[in-house]
Protein backbone atom coordinates (compact mmCIF):
# COMPACT_ATOMS: atom_id res chain seq x y z
CA UNK A 1 0.00 0.00 0.00
CA UNK A 2 1.49 3.34 -0.93
CA UNK A 3 1.58 6.48 1.38
CA UNK A 4 -0.51 8.84 0.69
CA UNK A 5 0.52 12.62 1.07
CA UNK A 6 -1.68 15.67 2.07
CA UNK A 7 -0.45 19.07 1.04
CA UNK A 8 -1.61 22.33 2.12
CA UNK A 9 -1.04 25.03 -0.96
CA UNK A 10 -3.39 28.02 -0.01
CA UNK A 11 -1.80 28.63 3.20
CA UNK A 12 -3.89 32.17 3.17
CA UNK A 13 -6.64 30.13 4.82
CA UNK A 14 -7.15 27.94 8.08
CA UNK A 15 -7.11 24.45 7.89
CA UNK A 16 -9.12 21.33 9.75
CA UNK A 17 -6.30 19.00 10.39
CA UNK A 18 -6.37 15.88 12.25
CA UNK A 19 -4.06 13.30 13.84
CA UNK A 20 -3.96 9.88 15.16
CA UNK A 21 -1.97 7.67 17.56
CA UNK A 22 -0.67 4.62 15.62
CA UNK A 23 -3.30 1.96 15.98
CA UNK A 24 -5.46 4.23 17.87
CA UNK A 25 -3.38 3.99 21.45
CA UNK A 26 -5.08 5.87 24.12
CA UNK A 27 -2.26 7.91 25.14
CA UNK A 28 -4.10 11.58 25.81
CA UNK A 29 -5.83 9.93 28.74
CA UNK A 30 -2.69 10.80 30.81
CA UNK A 31 -3.38 14.06 32.15
CA UNK A 32 0.79 15.10 31.87
CA UNK A 33 1.14 13.71 28.18
CA UNK A 34 -1.98 15.65 26.87
CA UNK A 35 -0.18 18.75 28.47
CA UNK A 36 2.37 18.02 26.22
CA UNK A 37 -0.01 18.51 23.03
CA UNK A 38 -1.23 21.83 25.09
CA UNK A 39 1.82 22.97 25.54
CA UNK A 40 2.97 22.95 22.30
CA UNK A 41 0.19 24.55 20.86
CA UNK A 42 0.17 27.40 23.41
CA UNK A 43 4.06 27.90 22.34
CA UNK A 44 3.63 27.64 18.75
CA UNK A 45 1.34 30.48 19.14
CA UNK A 46 2.95 32.66 21.75
CA UNK A 47 5.60 32.88 18.92
CA UNK A 48 3.09 33.85 15.91
CA UNK A 49 4.06 30.34 14.20
CA UNK A 50 0.81 29.18 14.47
CA UNK A 51 -2.96 30.56 14.65
CA UNK A 52 -5.41 28.11 16.29
CA UNK A 53 -9.35 28.69 15.55
CA UNK A 54 -10.45 25.22 17.51
CA UNK A 55 -9.27 22.31 18.85
CA UNK A 56 -10.19 19.12 20.31
CA UNK A 57 -8.13 16.76 21.78
CA UNK A 58 -9.86 13.00 22.31
CA UNK A 59 -7.57 10.00 24.39
CA UNK A 60 -6.29 9.31 20.80
CA UNK A 61 -6.40 11.55 18.26
CA UNK A 62 -6.95 15.55 17.86
CA UNK A 63 -8.59 17.90 15.38
CA UNK A 64 -7.86 21.30 14.83
CA UNK A 65 -8.56 24.15 12.85
CA UNK A 66 -5.17 26.07 12.20
CA UNK A 67 -3.42 28.67 10.00
CA UNK A 68 0.49 29.84 9.43
CA UNK A 69 2.24 30.88 6.78
CA UNK A 70 3.51 28.07 6.31
CA UNK A 71 1.19 25.73 7.95
CA UNK A 72 2.52 21.84 6.44
CA UNK A 73 6.00 22.88 8.49
CA UNK A 74 4.68 23.99 11.56
CA UNK A 75 2.19 21.12 12.04
CA UNK A 76 5.04 18.45 10.93
CA UNK A 77 7.26 20.30 13.65
CA UNK A 78 4.38 20.58 16.00
CA UNK A 79 4.27 16.27 15.16
CA UNK A 80 7.68 15.72 15.29
CA UNK A 81 8.72 17.82 18.83
CA UNK A 82 5.29 16.09 20.87
CA UNK A 83 6.25 12.70 19.67
CA UNK A 84 9.92 13.46 20.91
CA UNK A 85 8.09 14.42 23.58
CA UNK A 86 5.75 12.06 24.12
CA UNK A 87 7.91 9.29 23.78
CA UNK A 88 10.65 10.57 26.36
CA UNK A 89 7.64 10.95 28.67
CA UNK A 90 6.16 7.52 28.58
CA UNK A 91 9.97 6.03 28.87
CA UNK A 92 10.34 8.28 32.37
CA UNK A 93 6.85 7.06 33.88
CA UNK A 94 7.89 3.42 33.02
CA UNK A 95 5.10 3.02 30.63
CA UNK A 96 6.86 -0.18 28.56
CA UNK A 97 3.16 -1.29 27.65
CA UNK A 98 2.49 1.37 25.52
CA UNK A 99 6.30 1.87 24.02
CA UNK A 100 5.82 -1.86 22.96
CA UNK A 101 2.86 -0.87 20.88
CA UNK A 102 4.10 2.29 19.25
CA UNK A 103 7.42 0.07 18.34
CA UNK A 104 5.47 -2.94 17.14
CA UNK A 105 3.35 -0.39 14.91
CA UNK A 106 5.88 1.60 13.82
CA UNK A 107 5.84 1.21 9.80
CA UNK A 108 9.02 -0.79 8.02
CA UNK A 109 9.99 2.00 6.54
CA UNK A 110 10.67 4.03 9.35
CA UNK A 111 14.14 2.95 9.92
CA UNK A 112 15.50 6.47 11.30
CA UNK A 113 13.37 5.50 14.46
CA UNK A 114 12.57 3.05 17.22
CA UNK A 115 8.77 4.18 17.99
CA UNK A 116 6.28 5.59 15.83
CA UNK A 117 4.12 7.90 17.76
CA UNK A 118 1.61 9.78 14.77
CA UNK A 119 -0.07 8.04 11.58
CA UNK A 120 1.30 9.30 8.50
CA UNK A 121 -0.78 12.51 7.27
CA UNK A 122 -2.74 15.14 8.67
CA UNK A 123 -5.17 15.01 6.52
CA UNK A 124 -5.66 18.96 5.78
CA UNK A 125 -8.63 20.20 4.44
CA UNK A 126 -9.10 23.76 3.19
CA UNK A 127 -11.32 26.29 5.03
CA UNK A 128 -12.69 28.51 2.34
CA UNK A 129 -15.69 30.34 3.57
CA UNK A 130 -17.23 31.04 6.30
CA UNK A 131 -20.12 28.42 6.81
CA UNK A 132 -17.07 25.60 6.26
CA UNK A 133 -15.82 27.17 9.52
CA UNK A 134 -18.81 26.68 11.45
CA UNK A 135 -19.38 23.17 10.48
CA UNK A 136 -15.72 22.37 11.40
CA UNK A 137 -15.64 24.03 14.60
CA UNK A 138 -19.28 22.27 15.45
CA UNK A 139 -18.00 19.10 14.35
CA UNK A 140 -14.99 19.34 16.43
CA UNK A 141 -16.83 20.40 19.81
CA UNK A 142 -19.44 17.78 19.16
CA UNK A 143 -16.40 14.90 19.08
CA UNK A 144 -17.01 14.16 22.60
CA UNK A 145 -20.53 14.64 22.55
CA UNK A 146 -21.11 12.11 20.08
CA UNK A 147 -18.61 9.88 21.52
CA UNK A 148 -20.71 9.38 24.82
CA UNK A 149 -18.19 11.02 27.18
CA UNK A 150 -20.21 14.06 28.05
CA UNK A 151 -23.63 15.74 27.59
CA UNK A 152 -22.25 19.20 26.30
CA UNK A 153 -19.26 20.28 24.36
CA UNK A 154 -17.96 22.39 27.52
CA UNK A 155 -17.96 19.88 29.67
CA UNK A 156 -14.97 18.58 27.38
CA UNK A 157 -12.06 20.08 29.53
CA UNK A 158 -9.73 19.25 26.43
CA UNK A 159 -11.77 21.49 23.78
CA UNK A 160 -12.12 24.81 22.41
CA UNK A 161 -15.57 24.50 23.14
CA UNK A 162 -14.77 26.46 26.47
CA UNK A 163 -13.06 29.10 25.13
CA UNK A 164 -16.31 29.97 23.11
CA UNK A 165 -18.15 29.71 25.95
CA UNK A 166 -15.87 32.23 27.68
CA UNK A 167 -14.69 29.43 30.20
CA UNK A 168 -10.69 28.55 31.15
CA UNK A 169 -8.96 25.68 28.24
CA UNK A 170 -5.64 24.68 28.08
CA UNK A 171 -4.91 26.09 24.88
CA UNK A 172 -5.47 29.89 24.29
CA UNK A 173 -7.38 30.51 20.80
CA UNK A 174 -7.93 33.10 18.63
CA UNK A 175 -11.83 33.13 18.48
CA UNK A 176 -13.91 32.83 14.79
CA UNK A 177 -16.07 35.50 14.81
CA UNK A 178 -17.56 35.25 11.11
Amino acid sequence: MGRSRYRIFETQFPHFLTGTVVNWIPLFANEHIAGIIFESLNYLQSNKRLTVYAYVLMENHYHLIASSENLGKEIANFRSFTARKIIDCLGQIRASHFLKQLQFFKLKHKRDRNYQLWQEGSHPQLIDSDQMMIQKIEYIHDNPVKRGYVYESVHWRYSSARNYAGLQSPVDITLFEP
